[in-house]
């Protein structure tokens, strides 16, 4: 379909470099996200492609167009979760690579710059602020993200952008790199992260839009400990069983929305007790919840944040205990540009390669770009065993084919 220059060979290595067995680790502003912001950095100057850094450390590397006054953006992420897989976000970034690659070794100049974006911390696993390093791109980043602490290091944001030899007062400041009026588009390739494009046959999904969040990490069920042989059950204040009941009765009601014709996911992603307090012979008087609403509709995100809490209250005055739901956090739904799909679409039906529209369950820098107002799109490729997770597979042909919508569009592009 079309020749790759850099990306198997990168994949390889970053795989390689990255392994944390099971999988690959790359943290949000450690090593690993730096080592590939660098090989991709060396790729892109062999390239003769100008490189910006901005204060966040976000990478933006520019194949110069005919019109400098407008810049088509590529690009993506390259921090995964603990353990997880090689493709997620890097794919995007070495598919912007293989487009401006196949400009140069062809001796075309494209019609706009093409800019391709390594950001930075994307996967919010690592800090509780959605979308970093779109929101330092594109500098509307709130200060008091900069106080967020990274789950593994008690280090803060700001603390791990300076360690990191880039510059939090200037993302406090908030310093750009790009002025979002010059983007002419964006485009983020991402592997599928279900199982709707490989179980349907189809190689690529174009997407219509990305679901917002409502994320309350640090909730908790407050009850009483006390011995599990001589306390009767109608004196107790059992946080596990009170939060068994959460997590079923929220269940329910996903079944229920879902009947009605909402778009909607619910997780409880964790739920534990405090290791040091619990025991097998005790009532547990705590228990620690992570509880994760997703859906394209901010009606919908509404609804179930009222129905969580009603249900938190009749809960615990029946089971005498207390919820804490703690700090919300969470995204906003973002609608992609149609035309920009349009283009994408376009892509690929002349080059014969088939393709579906799809929304997208997860969250993407793209949410970001397009919600600041930039004509924005992602394209799915088919991936057989989903993210974040160490057996995330991407067939090179399917990746090739990709590259070669994208590259079709970014030729036709004006």
């Amino acid at each position: 379909m079309t020749e790759l220059h850099f990306a198997p060979a990168l994949f390889e290595r970053l795989a390689r470099d990255s392994a944390a067995s099971p999988g690959v680790t790359r943290p949000s502003y450690g090593a690993g996200e730096q080592h590939a912001h660098d090989l991709v950095a060396e790729a892109a100057a062999s390239l003769g492609m100008e490189k910006r850094v901005d204060a966040a450390g976000n990478m933006l590397l520019t194949l110069p167009g005919a019109d400098r006054s407008r810049v088509l953006l590529l690009g993506s992420h390259v921090d995964t979760v603990p353990h997880g897989g090689n493709y997620d976000g890097l794919a995007g970034v070495l598919a912007g690579l293989e487009v401006a690659a196949g400009f140069v070794r062809g001796g075309r100049t494209p019609a706009v710059d093409i800019g391709v974006v390594a950001l930075r911390a994307e996967e919010s696993v690592w800090f509780p602020v959605s979308y970093i390093g779109s929101k330092t791109a594109l500098g509307i980043l709130p200060q008091e993200a900069l106080a967020a602490r990274r789950f593994d290091s008690g280090m803060t944001l700001g603390e791990h952008i300076r360690e990191a030899g880039f510059d939090p007062e200037g993302v406090a400041r908030g310093e750009k790199l790009i002025d979002p009026a010059r983007i002419a588009g964006f485009v983020e390739l991402h592997i599928e992260q279900g199982p709707h494009l490989i179980s349907e046959g189809i190689v690529l999904g174009v997407v219509d839009g990305i679901r917002g969040s409502i994320r309350y990490r640090e909730a908790r069920c407050l009850g009483a400990y006390a011995h599990s042989g001589a306390v009767p059950r109608k004196w107790r204040h059992d946080a596990v069983v009170a939060s068994a009941e959460l997590v079923t009765r929220l269940d329910a009601l996903w079944v229920e929305l879902e009947e009605q014709g909402h778009d909607l996911t619910l997780t409880v992603g964790q739920l534990y007790t405090d290791a040091e307090q619990h025991a097998f012979a005790k009532v547990a008087g705590e228990c620690r919840i992570c509880i994760d609403v997703r859906s394209r509709s901010t009606d919908t995100l509404a609804l179930v944040d009222e129905r969580l809490k009603a249900l938190c209250e009749e809960i615990a005055a029946a089971r005498r205990v207390r919820f804490e739901l703690g700090p919300r956090t969470g995204s906003t739904p973002a609608p992609m540009d149609e035309r920009m799909q349009a283009r994408l679409a376009e892509a690929a039906e002349a080059l014969g390669v088939s393709w579906r529209r799809m929304s997208s369950g997860a969250g993407h820098d793209a949410a970001t770009f397009a919600l600041a107002g930039v004509p924005s799109v992602m394209l799915f490729v088919r991936n057989e065993n989903g993210s974040h997770n160490p057996d995330e597979h991407m067939e090179m042909d399917d990746f090739a084919k990709a590259v070669a919508v994208m590259r079709r569009m970014a030729s036709d592009f004006a």
